[in-house]
């Protein structure tokens, strides 16, 4: 990771391996014992790290870096931070004279034979003006001819500006030519590389063919449009994913739906990480939309409330006449939480509301019928009781994470217009009361749903044992790292984890997603926190009755479309609702301008006879009418 002073380079790196279950991070930092200003950024950066992280400190012996490099074992994670102080270390004049190239070279070559994941920070300071001192000019020598040599030993290398990271070099190439550290211009520097290229459907390969690591398979079953008998049994995700690859191949690398944007990518693959930069939708054509609307052609005043539905869908297609959705996919994701969060949930009831969305009967199933969506039940991994400990461990979050992703890449190819996200797991509600409260601070037992059994009745003896087993995981959890891979870890699990993939691939894909649940509403948080701009590709056609939800579309900035307190389960309020935010978009894409607005009725409006300026007219005092003052 490259970067200038504050450039947000460490931040980043440490986002990079904030999943690994251990992090050994090593301070190459020397001296400042004197200096307060030094010593508050280096306490700034022990404060940043996680208790769970051990500290080895290299500044007092460079040579050391290489050996703790050479003895990592495979299943170890090294961030080193930052080879700037690594190379001051290495010019103090206590150890001259020194072969400098030779400790820069042994170095290199300890970091391409390493079998642990590393992560390498480094300043960037050649873009600045050539130091007026000796002192100065023999670091930034030493310094450029060590980057250089490690971005020739390192798999991937990151420039980060404004905390904005740019990928050089998204694979391994031969080794750089290591140049005299003395010689400035010398001949051996090696010519710049060229920017690497980019395959989309290879890169959108590495991003999909992750299946989780432990525990079962995500499990995608095929689309079923509504009403058709399920004739087939769910494949597996690696099936889901060899088919979704063979269309991407037959479509091309310049094909429309190739991936807006493609993962980073590091020693262990592709990954999503916090900071990524998706796309937003366009800021201008949303109020542009809405402003054209108070001049249309309607009998009436408006369309009332469902004007933030054309708003939304104008954003989001960059026009100010969207057209309406057509087909619609909805993603079913059926996940299981064991502990205190299923306490008064019936298994083989979420069963039966999956297996009837695969036959295309029940509710979920009647309204995508009338609302031209199929479904796609995603089956994720059983998460451990939240109480207990992690529900999840970092590999299994990675993988549901690409899951979610690899699910809207294969809905836009399919040539689906947006998303709905529909839940039908056993605690998945706990589950998102405690992302909530982890992530906004919210009272759990304000937001917790309360648990509704067959026949209308509520179980609170059922209530107050999920709100203990989220009671004892905000405790477990209350000095542990809070980034969104370690709330999904801790709290989340993998339904969550795929339904946060699949928020975060619709953005990349500018795709609209419908929300109106606890576990959109979850994911949607866990999102916005990995990539702010996810929020802003979601819509929430109804928030219900749950205070859950309410409570965290505010917090995301969402208000309903309309207020219906509707409550026919996650996925099915949206499609009660699609028909509606439908018929709006069409009448705002279709309906002319008012005529009345373009051309005069009698004395009413501007004709074209009739320009609507009064250049070159004589203004004329009008005569009074009435009682009251005449001039003479």
């Amino acid at each position: 990771m490259l970067g200038g002073i504050r450039s947000g380079k460490s931040a980043f790196a440490e986002a990079l391996v904030a999943g690994a279950a251990s992090v050994r991070y090593v301070a190459t930092a020397v001296g400042g014992e004197e200096d307060p200003e030094w010593r508050a950024r280096i306490e700034t950066h022990q404060r940043r790290r996680p208790q769970s992280w051990t500290t080895e400190e290299t500044g007092a012996d460079p040579a050391r870096l290489a050996a703790l490099l050479t003895e990592a074992k495979p299943d170890d994670t090294l961030l080193v931070d930052d080879l700037g102080g690594w190379v001051a270390a290495l010019l103090d004049p206590a150890r001259q004279p020194n072969d400098d190239l030779a400790t820069v070279t042994a170095l290199a070559d300890a970091v391409r034979s390493c079998a642990a994941r590393v992560v390498l920070v480094s300043p960037e300071v050649g873009l600045s003006l050539v130091p007026t001192t000796p002192v100065g000019r023999a670091f930034a020598d030493a310094l450029g001819t060590a980057n250089q040599a490690l971005a020739g030993a390192c798999d991937r290398v990151a420039f980060v500006v404004a905390g904005r990271p740019t990928w050089l070099k998204t694979g391994p190439d031969d080794p750089a030519v290591v140049s005299d550290l003395a010689a400035e211009n010398s001949e051996s520097r090696p010519a710049e590389e060229p920017a690497p290229t980019v395959d989309a459907v290879a890169m959108h390969d590495a991003m999909t063919a992750a299946t989780p690591a432990t525990g079962t398979p995500v499990v995608a079953a095929r689309p079923v449009a509504a009403g058709e008998p399920a004739t087939a049994e769910p494949v597996s995700a690696g099936d889901a994913v060899a088919a979704h690859r063979a269309r991407a191949a037959a479509a091309g690398t310049g094909a429309l739906h190739a991936p807006t944007v493609m993962l980073p990518l590091v020693a262990g693959g592709a990954v999503i990480e916090a900071g990524m930069d998706l796309p937003l939708p366009d800021s201008d054509a949303g109020p542009d939309a809405r402003d054209r609307l108070a001049g249309v052609d309607l009998p009436g005043a408006g369309i009332g409330a469902l004007l933030e539905a054309v708003e939304f869908a104008a954003a989001t297609q960059s026009t100010v006449t969207p057209r309406t959705w057509g087909p619609v996919r909805v993603l079913l994701i059926a996940g299981r939480h064991a502990g205190g969060s299923a306490a008064g949930a019936d298994a083989g009831d979420a069963d039966r509301r999956a297996a009837e969305a695969e036959a295309g009967t029940g509710a979920l199933a009647r309204l995508a019928a009338t609302a031209d969506a199929d479904i796609v039940v995603v089956r994720t991994p059983a998460a451990g009781a939240m109480e207990d400990g992690p529900v999840l461990d970092a590999e299994g979050v990675d993988a549901a994470l690409r899951q979610g992703w690899a699910l809207v890449d294969a809905a836009a190819e399919d040539g689906r217009d947006a998303v709905v996200l529909a839940s039908c797991g056993v605690g998945t509600e706990a589950a998102a009361t405690a992302v909530l409260a982890a992530t906004t601070g919210a009272e759990p037992v304000a937001i917790l749903p309360r648990v509704l059994v067959p026949g209308g009745f509520y179980d609170d003896a059922a209530w107050m044992a999920r709100c203990a087993a989220v009671r004892d995981a905000m405790h477990r959890i209350r000095q542990e790292p809070r980034g969104a891979k370690d709330v999904l870890a801790q709290l989340g699990g993998a339904d969550l984890a795929v339904a946060t993939g699949v928020l975060l691939g619709a953005a990349a894909r500018r795709l609209p997603v419908l929300l109106d649940g606890p576990l959109g509403i979850a994911a949607g948080l866990v999102a916005r926190d990995i990539a702010s701009q996810a929020r802003h590709w979601c819509l929430l056609p109804d928030a219900g009755t749950l205070a859950l939800v309410r409570q965290g579309a505010d917090v995301l900035g969402l208000n309903p479309v309309v207020q219906l307190g509707l409550d026919l389960g996650e996925g099915a309020n949206a499609l009660a609702v699609l028909p509606l935010l439908r018929s709006a978009i069409a009448l705002a894409g279709a309906l002319p301008v008012h005529p009345a607005l373009l051309a005069g009725h009698g004395d009413a409006g501007l004709t074209a006879e009739e320009p609507g300026d009064d250049e070159g007219q004589d203004f004329t005092e009008p005569e009074p009418h009435g009682p009251g003052p005449a001039s003479a």
